[in-house]
């Protein structure tokens, strides 16, 4: 059992989420955003409490940048401060919903120029991730239609994949592009990249670097998110995540915090398939509008924490045999012993070795670094996502 605790132990090390800068900025819902005091006024001020989130953790070391909410004049300096920090920077995440002239759609819209608009736009963040040693372009699209009959869904369809193959083959040898799809909003009656396959089938149209990935909130009530990634690793497309939770729609909420059972069985299957070890990409995407924004990464990054150990007392051989023998109740029962084990000792020793807390909430709370920010950026504006 202690070579096993170990084993375990080992591997949570080895665990890397990548935070976005976006969720250290002030946010909202719909209708506002909700000021917080203390929060970055820019990217340089977003690496500084992104770095606290890795200092406590011992486990988040990149962070995800949005373009163009964290432009900056000089990218170098930005990628040395973070390098700094301890820190390196992550996906870049080109912003095509924001403008005015993508009401009706950003690679899809039936305009030329906006279209070229929109692939210059994606074009100038490749740039930006080679500039700062980022490997990955993540791309999500609000792009649809509201109404039968506003557009072609057929010649939609066609200006997305020559968009993206632009884009594909501009790509830097070695760097990935992360599709991302969503199955409603703002789209309402026709989303342009709607779910897992429709993500799949443009990927697969452009080369092997182009890979889905997988935002948990998504995704229709009740689908199973742990088979979709297994279909995906199966077919070589499985390029990353964006973790969060919700309850009813993409309400962005703490990874784990409405079913930490799906995490769970998530990392289950990404611990079978050994998907880890291969380099999919693990990063947040959340919006913290009403609970504190570091502390509420640090709980994001707790809660990975322990549903990748649980996942590793998953006892594997146990539920071959279970699977082979057709004993449905035993498989069943392995994963929720493994589910029911008490993994926060075992993750706050993990957090120690790495040069954290075993309690990072508490450590942070009792450091100051809160108030000290708030007294610190009081001037100024603080960084907003709109």
């Amino acid at each position: 059992m202690t070579d096993d605790i170990d084993r375990i132990a080992e591997t949570l090390r080895a665990l890397e989420v990548e935070t976005p800068s976006w969720a250290y900025g002030n946010s909202g819902t719909r209708f506002a955003v909700f000021a917080q005091p203390g929060v970055p006024r820019d990217p340089f001020e977003k690496l500084e409490d992104a770095a606290v989130v890795h200092r406590l953790t011992g486990t988040a070391p990149s962070v995800a940048l949005h373009i163009p909410w964290d432009r900056v004049d000089d990218f170098a300096a930005l990628r040395d401060h973070a390098q700094e920090l301890g820190l390196r920077l992550g996906a870049i995440n080109p912003n095509l919903f924001q403008e005015p002239e993508y009401k009706l759609g950003s690679l899809c819209h039936p305009e030329a120029d906006v279209r070229r608009r929109a692939v210059a736009h994606v074009l100038e963040c490749v740039e930006i991730a080679d500039r700062v040693g980022s490997g990955a372009i993540s791309l999500w699209l609000a792009d649809g239609a509201n109404y039968p009959g506003q557009d072609s869904l057929r010649e939609r369809r066609r200006r997305l994949l020559d968009a993206l193959r632009e884009i594909y083959d501009a790509l830097p040898d070695g760097m990935e592009l992360l599709v991302e799809y969503k199955l409603y909003e703002p789209a309402f009656y026709a989303t342009d990249l709607a779910d897992w396959g429709s993500a799949l089938l443009a990927c697969q149209e452009l080369g092997e670097r182009a890979k889905v990935l997988v935002d948990l909130g998504h995704h229709a009530q009740g689908v199973n998110i742990e088979q979709i990634v297994v279909l995906l690793d199966g077919a070589g497309r499985l390029g990353g995540f964006h973790f969060n939770d919700r309850k009813y729609g993409d309400d962005d909420l703490i990874v784990g915090s409405i079913d930490p059972f799906q995490l769970f069985r998530i990392f289950s299957e990404l611990v079978d398939l050994g998907a880890l070890e291969r380099g999919v990409r693990l990063t947040v995407d959340q919006s913290h509008n009403v609970e504190p924004k570091i502390e509420a990464m640090l709980q994001t990054v707790m809660n990975l924490q322990e549903a990748y150990a649980k996942a590793l007392f998953v006892d594997r051989t146990a539920l071959a045999a279970a699977q082979a023998g057709g004993d449905v109740l035993a498989g069943n029962r392995i994963l929720a012993d493994a589910y029911a084990t008490d993994v926060r000792p075992l993750c706050a020793n993990v957090r120690q070795e790495l040069g954290g807390e075993a309690d990072p909430i508490a450590a942070f709370r009792a450091g100051g670094y809160a108030e000290r920010a708030a007294e610190e950026r009081r001037e100024g504006t603080a960084a907003a996502w709109l």
